[in-house]
């Protein structure tokens, strides 16, 4: 009886402490977003507070003057499909870059499948820092270095996606089984012949969802680079936005097709890793 009751106490004492914990690290971020808010809007040109009431102004002339024009909006969306078939052609090549560098960096940053343990650490602190830093910083990077267009954006991109897919990756393969590769090992087969034949088969139906799911989110960066720019629908978007109004049509027109093929990509990709995943449901994932 002395037992449970101290326990109990053990108990109660050691879930006051992490309720302790937890409003202070709750009161330390509160913190932090009041002041950094404080610091933002003193930076920011007429004040948040000033330019709140406004804030819906912007797209209203838009949307009135889109809905005004809406006769030359068809014409508009399909001037706009070279510049979108640019930034769908920046997302896939990005993609196909992150995953066969991500897959790379997952299968020698994984402990019991990486060929040089000793350097797992160093690995998987370069696949931080790939994800660590916003495709933005990097397209500015690029840009300045190579100047402006697609390729900055693809390798932005390439670059911030092989750190993502690599983390991604490298968690799937740990769960993958290891009997294969030590069957492939007693044969006497190499390391890339254990990966290949071993692994690969059992982690690719989780890689190709993750990789569809990274080109959907490659579609939206490569649109966003494009204001800084890189190439692409954004760019076309950042020009009619610059000229103001009367041509507020032709930026609801990119807003539109944007949207549309967003979805498009979000549904076709959604099916195919639910059949992706449903077929390897019987599978060790």
């Amino acid at each position: 009886m002395t037992d449970t009751i101290q326990i109990s106490a053990e108990y109660r004492a050691a879930a006051g402490r992490k309720r302790l914990y937890s409003g202070l690290l709750w009161a330390v971020f509160a913190l932090l977003m009041i002041s950094g808010f404080g610091l933002a809007n003193d930076r920011n040109a007429g004040g948040f507070w000033a330019g709140l009431p406004q804030i819906l102004d912007f797209p209203a002339e838009l949307v009135a003057e889109a809905a005004a024009k809406a006769a030359n909006l068809p014409g508009l969306m399909l001037n706009a499909v070279p510049a979108l078939i640019e930034t769908i052609n920046i997302a896939a090549v990005a993609t196909l870059i992150g995953v066969i560098g991500g897959g790379i960096m997952a299968l020698i940053s994984t402990p019991g499948l990486a060929p040089w343990p000793r350097l797992i650490p160093v690995f998987r602190r370069l696949l931080d820092i790939a994800r660590a830093i916003p495709e933005l910083v990097i397209a500015l990077v690029f840009i300045f270095i190579l100047g402006g267009g697609p390729v900055p954006a693809t390798l932005a991109i390439a670059f911030h996606a092989v750190g993502a897919l690599g983390k991604l990756f490298s968690e799937v393969a740990e769960n993958a089984s290891p009997k294969p590769v030590e069957g492939l090992q007693s044969v006497g087969a190499n390391w890339i012949q254990r990966m290949w034949f071993g692994v690969i088969p059992q982690v690719a139906p989780n890689w190709i969802s993750y990789a569809m799911l990274r080109f959907e989110i490659n579609i939206r960066a490569s649109a966003i680079l494009g204001f800084v720019g890189a190439g692409g629908i954004g760019y076309e978007l950042r020009n009619a936005i610059s000229w103001g109004q009367g041509r507020y049509d032709a930026a609801a027109a990119i807003f539109i097709l944007l949207f549309l093929t967003i979805v498009f990509f979000d549904q076709l990709s959604s099916m195919a890793r639910e059949r992706l995943v449903r077929g390897n449901s019987g599978g060790r994932i």
